[in-house]
């Protein structure tokens, strides 16, 4: 250490002395660091600067002053000096000067005495302080409102539109359907709020949704738990709100606490009507009481587990929900006509040429799908029609004729149910197997076998092993250890001694792949399999296979033979979330189409109906399946123009083919 002046200064610790100096040596500069060799003026001006710089905005203000006389003076003198009409006394010349200045730098142009010109530079100044200060303000003002716009913190005052609560892979699909229903409005209005940016998610939905032509897409970033969040997007005042549910079981409980904060934004003695989701069972209980009874909360793994099932033991089903769920085709939508009171179902539904009627809607909130043929239609009922949009159904004086000799008669072994023993092969395991399996025990005949292709893994072995000691006395459970992605797992076990194939989805996990590849790679080696029996000359029959997807995109790419059904979950559960908010009767129409025992859809050969191979109308096999107790709803075609075709006219005209399937709306037996 050492003394300067009454300070201390500390050593230089580089600095250690020279040999027989005693002097610091300054150590060598690195090779490789730039060396600065500004000269000291060069170095002093720029260290004058930089402390300028760090006045703050006075010092700032006055160079910048004297910056502009330095450069308006001079100009002002040059453009007097080389004017022939200015006066030549050196006082004229200096007021002339004054004057460019002033109207340039706008400080007056007053000439007189030095009070006079003070004077008028203070007006001067003031005034330039008020504009600018003025403008700032102004500039302040709209630079925060544009940054608030921007971060999505300003508020929504609408009514009438819909809400979005959260962040999931549904949220493309349902925004997508919501702007398509909220296209046929004047006003459609569609409010996302989740916690991510207003321009990630801007930006998301221009490439998933598109042009939204008439709607209007606003989005709100914000924590859905959060009361003061909920308020910007006017929750009190919409039609529905949604709550989507997050990617894991284990987030469920976040959708309770938002059902929660949006009844403490509300309040309780405004209930609004939600649509929510949860994906296991665990919180869906407690989803329901914190929606309150204007809530519907969907349990997405059951429902998942109850479309698979139903693929499997009718195949084609998933291109009939895809139409029914969608705003794009034909869907559910509840009509009231005065006029069919006191008509019976049967007898109201042969007076629609275009839509087909399927049930009744009561003036309780109860609903009837399918009900019996004489089944009176009350004065505050309505009728549940499939149509192409609200305003499609239109009723006829008379109804449509039929031909009523290509009807068939039921017969006994048509009508009953069927008691052969059914087999499925599952190729892998997630959170749902354990539903699916259940699923299969209560609607399958006894003696069915699930064959189970899964890895040996501790957890999916005590999840099959429980399964086993819960369904074993309905449905035998076998557990055969392999990885289904591999070819010699799938060559192990014929999937053509089984009745239909299920392809499960793996469960997302952090840090791993997408969970549809190993799903594709799957279908690659079944497809192989076929194709090289069938070059070897092997017959077989076509065995249904049933898919499980989570993103819809890989459905393009699936390697799969034509028929195949793929239940994407997340979808599907997205469309029926917004079918259900835009029509809350609709949530007992579902729940009785996915329940076990009610009216469900299935498809039958049309042999079974009319008489094939001959032209008949649509309205003959609309008569024939209400005379076996059933409600057609359209048709399905095989060949080369496969398809499923819902909902067609009444006076459609067209030849039955023998391999051609009806679908209908029937009781379960």
């Amino acid at each position: 250490m050492r003394r300067q002046g009454s300070k201390v200064v500390p050593a230089q610790r580089n600095a250690a002395p020279g040999p027989m100096t005693g002097r610091a040596v300054v150590p060598p500069v690195p090779r490789g660091l730039p060396i600065h060799r500004s000269g000291p003026v060069e170095a002093r001006l720029r260290y004058w600067f930089d402390t300028t710089l760090s006045r703050g905005t006075p010092a700032l203000v006055g160079w910048l002053a004297l910056a502009c006389l330095a450069l308006v003076v001079p100009v002002s003198a040059l453009l007097v000096w080389t004017d022939h009409r200015t006066p030549t006394t050196l006082s004229a010349r200096i007021a002339a000067v004054w004057r460019n200045t002033g109207q340039t730098l706008r400080l007056g142009g007053e000439v007189g005495p030095p009070l006079r010109v003070a004077l008028s530079v203070l007006l001067a100044l003031i005034a330039l302080f008020y504009v600018s200060t003025l403008v700032s303000l102004i500039t302040t003002g709209i630079t925060d409102k544009l940054l608030a716009l921007d971060r999505g913190h300003a508020r929504v005052v609408e009514s009438g539109h819909t809400v979005v609560l959260g962040w999931s892979e549904q949220i493309p699909t349902v925004v997508a359907e919501l702007v398509a229903a909220h296209a046929q409005r004047r006003r459609g209005v569609v409010t996302v709020l989740a916690d991510r940016g207003k321009a990630d998610m801007e930006e998301e939905f221009r490439d998933a949704v598109g042009p939204v032509g008439r709607a209007r897409l606003l989005c709100r970033s914000g924590r859905p738990t959060d009361p003061v969040a909920l308020a910007r997007v006017s929750p009190a005042t919409a039609e529905c709100v949604l709550v989507l549910p997050r990617d894991s079981p284990g987030d469920d409980a976040e959708v309770v606490k938002t059902l929660l904060s949006l009844t403490a934004a509300v309040g309780e003695e405004h209930p609004v009507r939600v649509v929510a989701a949860v994906r296991g069972d665990r919180y869906l209980g407690a989803a329901r009481l914190a929606g309150g009874p204007r809530a519907t909360v969907l349990d997405t793994d059951d429902l998942s587990a109850r479309l698979l099932v139903q693929c499997a033991r009718q195949p084609g089903l998933s291109l009939v929900h895809q139409e029914l769920l969608d705003f794009a085709g034909h869907e559910f939508y509840t009509v009231r006509e005065p006029g069919l009171s006191g008509l019976t179902f049967h007898e109201a539904a042969r007076f629609s040429p275009v839509s087909a009627v399927v049930g009744i809607a009561h003036e309780d909130g109860s609903v009837s799908l399918n009900p019996p043929a004489r089944t009176p239609v009350l004065e505050g009922d309505a009728l549940i029609v499939i149509a192409e949009h609200q305003d499609a159904t239109y009723w006829t004086a008379a109804p449509h004729p039929y031909d009523p000799r290509a009807i068939r008669a039921a017969s006994p072994a048509q009508t009953g149910p069927a008691e052969a023993p059914e087999r499925f092969l599952l190729l892998g395991w997630n959170r749902r197997a354990h539903r699916i399996a259940e699923a299969l025990s209560r609607r399958t005949p006894p003696g069915s076998v699930l064959d189970v292709v899964a890895e040996a893994r501790a957890a999916t072995v005590s999840g099959i092993r429980d399964l086993t000691e819960a369904v074993g006395h309905r449905l035998f459970v076998r557990h055969h250890p392999g990885d289904p992605t591999l070819r010699e797992t799938t060559d192990a076990l014929d999937p053509t001694g089984h009745d239909a194939v299920i392809v499960l989805a793996a469960d997302p996990r952090p840090g791993h792949d997408d969970p549809d590849d190993r799903t594709l790679v799957t279908l690659l080696h079944l497809r192989a399999r076929d194709r090289e029996r069938v070059g070897a000359g092997v017959e077989s029959r076509c065995v249904p296979v049933v898919t499980e997807m989570t993103d819809d995109r890989n459905r393009l790419i699936a390697p799969h033979a034509p028929g195949a059904d793929f239940v994407v979950s997340g979808r599907l559960i997205g469309l029926l979330m917004t079918q259900i908010s835009q029509n809350p009767r609709l949530a007992a129409v579902f729940r009785e189409i996915f329940a076990e025992g009610g009216s469900t859809l299935r498809i039958h050969p049309a042999r079974r109906y009319v008489e094939t191979g001959r032209e008949v109308s649509f309205a003959t096999v609309v008569e024939s399946a209400a005379r076996q107790g059933a409600c057609a709803i359209g048709y399905r075609t095989r060949g080369p123009a496969h398809g499923v075709c819902l909902n067609p006219p009444k006076s459609q005209v067209r030849h039955w083919h023998q391999e051609d399937e009806i679908v209908v709306l029937e009781q379960e037996g």
